[in-house]
């Protein structure tokens, strides 16, 4: 096998160092969305019921986009833990950032800013 030979798959030592970094980004991922868990069920404590029936509606108004703009937040943050949890299933299957598209290696750097990505830059580029 000549040194000019491509690699075809990152080498288990490489796996586990990409796995550390998933591990981490899924308990801070986690810990977030059970921060906005939270804030939604407490956010039906914040009654009005003392106030002027005007400036109920204002505040009712506020606090229905707030719970959305929370309940989308959450929504998203779930899909990244689904991708990430995604890429430790990669990585225990050796597949781990092998481009869908190419079927060539991503690059280190990208897989470290967005370790759930399956696509390399030359991919990612060809959808726009």
């Amino acid at each position: 096998m000549s040194n000019n030979t491509e690699k075809t798959r990152y080498s288990d030592v490489e796996l586990q160092e990409f796995k550390s970094i998933i591990l981490e980004k899924l308990r801070v991922a986690k810990e977030e969305l059970s921060s906005l868990t939270t804030s939604l069920s407490n956010s039906n404590a914040n009654g009005t019921d003392d106030t002027a029936g005007t400036y109920k509606t204002l505040e009712d108004g506020s606090a229905t986009l707030e719970k959305e703009q929370t309940n989308q937040l959450a929504a998203r943050q779930k899909k990244f833990i689904d991708n990430l949890e995604a890429a430790l299933v990669r990585i225990e299957n050796k597949t781990y950032g092998i481009c869908r598209e190419t079927g060539k290696l991503i690059q280190k750097e990208r897989l470290k800013a967005v370790p759930h990505t399956t696509l390399s830059i030359e991919a990612k580029n060809k959808q726009y």
